[in-house]
């Protein structure tokens, strides 16, 4: 029903659009008992699925990915679909509007979308203020932290420990993300030198704390195997809890959708089907490299349960989802979860 009436007809207007008349429908009709029951019956997976990982419990392996509810303004309704774990951000220190408009484009002949939102978010003083209403923690909630766009990359530590600071008490885990493509510069600390310094800050700042929280660091896919070494390298050197892989690309390779379409979409990262094999390319080299000493959140080209699988299959503990729950509807994860209980 959702991808022969529904998505044709979302599909019809701008990307940005839709996303927050999509929320305003989804909060007006979870407000309703009767509404948010039946959703609840309808799409929380039945059987047991659940992960102990990083000393947290997920009532299942299939979370949301970043970025769709930046500000939480949704995570309760979303967990109505659901969701094992949910994360919100990329929050920023102080309110930022983002890139400008256009900034969000489809690839249907990909089943993909471009992006370059650039941290557009309302500042994690107002997350805070969200989260401080969370009742049921049943469903794990992840705080994924960056920077403002304004702050130079020598002063971003600073940026990243408000976050930390501020979230500790509202969120099961931190997401530190220097790998989004969208901000300038941003991605020039996943160099090693600079990562291992924000990471041993945050980790010091962290195991200062009664009871400390997992830190995850998000990656890009486009990193090198050179690279990716580094990076194993940090995770045993800082104590980080483990990594998300991966984030969106900058590559155009293997698209479908016409070059001068592309073109014309201009910058952004690419998320979605035409990720998920270098997705897992990565998850599986990461997991050879390192052996089993810490875990791994797949995220990129996830639709299916064939897709999930694959996913773990390399390496990894958890999945996430964003592309996919847009092209697929939120029934997809009640079938991915039903396909890896079958599997």
């Amino acid at each position: 029903m959702y991808k022969t009436f529904l998505r044709p007809l979302l599909f019809s207007f701008s990307p940005e659009r839709v996303h927050h008349f999509t929320f305003s429908t989804i909060k007006f009709a979870q407000s309703l008992p009767l509404v948010s029951s039946l959703t609840r019956n309808a799409y929380i997976p039945k059987g047991n699925l659940a992960r102990e990982v990083f000393g947290l419990s997920f009532r299942n392996p299939v979370g949301l990915a970043a970025g769709f509810d930046k500000d939480g303004k949704l995570y309760k309704e979303l967990g109505n679909y659901g969701f094992g774990f949910i994360e919100v951000g990329t929050v920023t220190p102080l309110a930022q509007p983002g890139n400008e408009k256009p900034r969000l484009f489809r690839l249907p002949a990909d089943q993909a979308l471009i992006n370059r939102m650039g941290f557009n978010n309302e500042g994690v003083d107002a997350l805070v203020e969200r989260l401080k209403k969370r009742r049921h923690k049943g469903l794990i909630i992840g705080g994924n932290i960056g920077k403002n766009k304004a702050t130079p990359n020598e002063k971003a530590v600073e940026d990243y420990l408000i976050c930390f600071e501020k979230l500790f008490d509202h969120v099961d885990y931190f997401v530190v993300n220097v790998s989004s493509p969208n901000t300038p510069n941003l991605r020039a600390l996943q160099d090693k030198e600079p990562l291992t310094k924000l990471l041993s800050t945050l980790q010091k700042k962290n195991q200062e704390q009664e009871r400390p929280k997992p830190i995850l660091l998000k990656i890009a896919p486009d990193l090198t195997e050179d690279q990716l070494d580094d990076i194993v390298d940090i995770v045993g050197e800082t104590g980080i809890a483990g990594l998300i892989a991966t984030n969106t690309t900058v590559s155009r390779e293997g698209l479908s959708t016409p070059a001068e379409e592309v073109e014309k979409a201009g910058a952004g990262g690419v998320s979605g089907k035409p990720v998920r094999a270098r997705s897992t390319e990565v998850i599986r080299y990461l997991r050879q490299r390192s052996g089993e000493t810490f875990p791994i959140i797949a995220v990129g080209g996830i639709f299916t349960a064939a897709d999930a699988q694959e996913k773990l299959n390399a390496g990894a503990s958890l999945v996430q989802v964003y592309t996919g729950f847009i092209y697929e509807g939120p029934a997809m994860v009640k079938r991915i979860c039903k396909g890896l209980m079958q599997r």
